[in-house]
């Protein structure tokens, strides 16, 4: 009973820091129904997509938000003869306050994919977020490729 209860509490606290969401796309030509679905465990900025054809040919893989991460160092100049970090200066309030030293993740607002069915066929991705810091699940918008030249847009919305 012992090890059910240990087993239990370890799958609640893993899934605890799971994101996840869905999106939904066509095909072009023919305008095919396309659903994706996504997860993550690092709050969206990385993790696995899947993209549902409507043929049920499915496709799956990683993606990536493309981020930088910057010492806050590197910031100092941006300070000189102002209060550290853009207290009360509106437009910039996400950099107060600004710690002395530390890594600041920059996103970019962009993702990739790379997704391959079980038959080998491979589709690519590229998506640009609506809300970059919250990654997938902020949402966001863009189009896959298929190596036969189909193309997928695809639409997330974000994430409750």
């Amino acid at each position: 009973m012992k090890a059910l209860t240990t087993l239990l509490c370890a799958g609640i606290a893993l899934s605890a820091c799971t994101t996840m969401g869905t999106g939904t796309g066509s095909v072009s030509p023919g305008n095919e129904a396309v659903q994706f679905s996504w997860n993550s465990t690092d709050g969206g900025v990385s993790g696995n997509m899947t993209a549902a054809l409507k043929d049920g040919q499915t496709f799956s893989g990683p993606y990536l938000e493309v981020t930088s991460t910057t010492s806050s160092q590197a910031f100092d100049p941006m300070w000189s003869g102002w209060e550290r970090g853009w207290g009360g200066w509106g437009g910039f309030g996400g950099f107060a306050p600004f710690p002395d030293t530390a890594f600041t993740t920059n996103y970019s607002g962009r993702v990739m994919a790379n997704l391959q069915a079980a038959d080998g066929q491979q589709m690519r991705c590229h998506f640009y977020l609506n809300r970059p810091d919250a990654g997938m699940g902020g949402g966001g918008q863009g189009q896959c490729q298929l190596k036969s030249g189909r193309s997928v847009d695809a639409v997330f919305p974000p994430s409750a």
